[in-house]
């Protein structure tokens, strides 16, 4: 049982992310469900749970965290961690090894568990979880999907009796969603305690015991998972929340143009002498958003680093405005928002880094595309002291000032609330309609409805 008793929590240095006189009673074998706003105080949570606040998280503390009755503060994080597993946002923040193996192995390592079982856990985890075909790989050659994939099993592995994800199904296609929910559905059968930080919230439509409503800190509404799926879609929208049921999105149609913008012409990419994609032919036109589909791992970053000059194709041509156009000349074209928004944030404040590297930057651009997304209060904030979902709108605000003709997103959403989501898509409409061709990788299938003329899946 984990219990909340008038605990409030302030990061030092800024007010983002607390938490205030918090008191609720979690039973054992609960699957609760932390959402809310970005911002509103969710990973706070998790991280209350975890040891994580204050002893890698200072700020100023008060009231008390109980697990089996006994206060968090009173443990040793090591302690702690033998009982509670933890899934971050972004796995590279927690992977130590270069291998799959290794990797779901270290926990138990670290513990001491015996050389032989260890071996027969991490066989039985990666068949628990169906995801044998992960086993001896490099971490380095994952997709986002499958690195969160490993970061679920180096946990399981662990057999804890308390979960806590922090968006989990951020990296995860449709198909790895309905894995993640399995995984989450036999926990519950286990009788482990669960607590899960998120915004996509239809796939635990029939596994959320409770869902949590954080704003601004504040626990403001608890409904039971019955209770939420009977909200009405206007007071959802309102509360910011994403939606509750799976839909088959319609992209758009864009206008036509007179000449084709872009074309590619019998690529095969891939790394090395390894084939990844082949014989790919399209054409795109400016002022198009097209969506790139497909399962985790099939290539689909990778056609975007080919298309923006990032990666030289190993056959194929690609054309611009009706000539050839090769990897210097799309880097200089072209802007990529990257999956993971860390490689890319380099200055020292969000107002520097929505013009750094940019020749004469429009200040009043910046501040108005700032204020579009919300992230004019964050100005003089350092961008790495930011979330998730506020470091990807900072990336995605650059991708604006820029001044590029072929913008590339690789899962611009994930991690971002239902109107942040909703500001991405407007932004993206607005582009295109200066224009631009836009590629989108994405899962996200309220995005597509909303902002996409188009979808290429790939399988």
């Amino acid at each position: 049982m984990i219990e909340f008793k008038n605990v409030s929590f302030t990061y030092e240095g800024t007010g983002e992310g607390k938490v205030e006189d918090l008191n609720f009673t979690i039973r054992t074998g609960e699957c609760i469900v932390l959402t809310g706003r970005s911002g509103c105080g969710k990973t706070t949570v998790t991280r209350l749970v975890n040891g994580l606040i204050p002893d890698f998280f200072p700020g100023k503390l008060t009231g008390q965290v109980l697990v089996d009755g006994e206060d968090i503060g009173n443990r040793e994080l090591y302690e702690i961690a033998k009982n509670t597993g933890s899934v971050f946002q972004n796995p590279r923040t927690q992977f130590f090894n270069t291998d799959t193996d290794g990797e779901i192995a270290f926990g138990m390592e670290n513990s001491g568990v015996p050389g032989q079982e260890m071996k027969e856990r991490v066989k039985n985890t990666a068949e628990d979880l169906h995801i044998e075909r992960l086993l001896g790989r490099s971490i380095f050659s994952l997709s986002g999907g499958e690195k969160q994939k490993i970061v679920f099993a180096s946990v399981y592995a662990m057999n804890p009796d308390i979960y806590l994800l922090d968006e989990p199904s951020s990296n995860l296609d449709i198909d790895s969603m309905e894995d993640l929910r399995q995984h989450i559905a036999l926990l519950k059968q286990q009788g482990k305690t669960i607590l899960i930080a998120e915004h996509r919230l239809y796939y635990l439509r029939d596994l959320a015991d409770r869902i949590f409503y954080l704003d601004k800190g504040k626990v403001r509404h608890i409904w039971t998972g019955q209770a939420f799926l009977n909200l009405p879609e206007e007071e959802r929208k309102d509360l910011g929340l994403r939606a509750a049921k799976y839909f088959t999105p319609s992209p758009g149609v864009a206008d036509k143009k007179e000449t084709v913008f872009f074309e590619v012409k019998n690529l095969s990419i891939g790394y090395g002498k390894e084939t990844v994609l082949s014989d790919l032919n399209f054409q795109a036109e400016a002022g198009e958003i097209i969506a790139i589909t497909g399962h985790n791992g099939a290539g689909k970053s990778t056609l975007c680093r080919n298309l923006c000059g990032l990666k030289k194709p190993l056959a194929g041509r690609i054309l611009w405005k009706e000539r050839e156009c090769k990897e210097k000349e799309r880097l200089k074209n072209s802007y990529m928002v990257m999956q993971d928004v860390n490689y890319q944030l380099f200055a020292d404040s969000v107002e520097h880094e929505c013009g750094f590297g940019i020749q004469s930057p429009d200040r009043e651009q910046i501040t108005d595309t700032m204020k579009q997304l919300g992230l004019y209060e964050y100005k003089d904030r350092h961008p790495n002291t930011l979330s998730g979902g506020q470091k990807q709108r900072v990336a995605v605000a650059v991708s604006m000032i820029c001044r590029k003709e072929i913008l590339i997103f690789d899962e611009p959403t994930s991690g971002l609330d239902y109107e942040s989501m909703c500001a991405v898509a407007e932004l993206m409409k607005e582009l295109a309609g200066m224009g631009k061709l836009i590629f989108v990788v994405t899962h996200d299938f309220e995005l597509i409805e909303l902002a996409c003329t188009r979808e290429i899946h790939i399988n």
